[in-house]
């Protein structure tokens, strides 16, 4: 039951927005446990403003999973009063630090954007390098700067930062249950290989792109147990009148 409720939770009908043609998107998310810290959230701010949120709960179970839920709800809800990122991070982050007994802490990347210019403005507070293909090119890891993770000391600055979307990009998101996938021999996926991954099928929708790179983790690992939550998402940018 508890799986199934964080499950509802997170935005998993697809294709979301299927009046939109002006972006395609997609996300997944598989728990190590039966419930898990990690989420990943897109919602339309307006018209022509899209919020993307992917996070990951320091711990696991139960009480990630609640930290989790509250910290979702706080990321959009700020984010939805038309808030920067870094004003997001900001705000989430010193309503976090005021309860939080049980010192948990969690790593958010979150962006918006503008689907009339394709410009990308997004915050990091110490979560995953995004990774990003532009039309003529090929994915690659973008290293943006970090600020501290959300929870740890409040009255923590976080600083945002743009990236240009032409028509055709695509983005990729992630937590570390990625990279850090482990095979019976003790070795990590990593991201070099999550990098190829992504090469392997860059042309793909961003449905093919997730199956793609959730094969090739499933293949490293083979039968080694699951020791992280998986979750990805990957958005195209199509742009208007395309």
């Amino acid at each position: 039951m508890a799986t199934r409720i964080q499950a509802e939770t997170l935005p998993n009908i697809f294709p979301a927005f299927p009046e939109r043609d002006d972006f395609n998107i997609h996300a997944s998310m598989n728990p190590a446990k039966e419930v898990g810290g990690d989420f990943y959230d897109f919602f339309l701010i307006d018209d022509t403003h899209l919020g993307l949120v992917m996070a990951d709960v320091s711990g696991k179970g139960v009480p990630a999973a609640l930290f989790m839920m509250v910290s979702k709800i706080l990321i959009q809800n700020i984010a939805m009063m038309g808030n920067s990122p870094a004003e997001v991070l900001r705000f989430v982050n010193n309503q976090l630090c005021m309860d939080n007994h049980e010192d948990m802490f969690v790593t958010v990347w979150y962006g918006c954007l503008d689907l009339e210019t394709g410009v990308l403005e997004a915050a990091n507070a110490g979560h995953e390098y995004p990774i990003l293909k532009y039309p003529d090119g090929r994915f690659e890891l973008i290293k943006d700067k970090h600020g501290l993770v959300i929870g740890a000391m409040e009255g923590a600055k976080y600083r945002s930062y743009e990236l240009q979307m032409e028509p055709g990009s695509k983005l990729f998101l992630y937590t570390d249950g990625v990279p850090e996938a482990t095979n019976a021999n003790n070795e990590l996926f990593g991201t070099d290989r999550l990098v190829q991954a992504l090469r392997e099928k860059e042309t793909g929708t961003p449905k093919e792109i997730l199956a793609q790179v959730d094969s090739v983790v499933k293949d490293f690992v083979k039968d080694a147990p699951q020791f992280d939550d998986l979750t990805m998402l990957c958005i195209e940018y199509i742009g208007p009148g395309n």
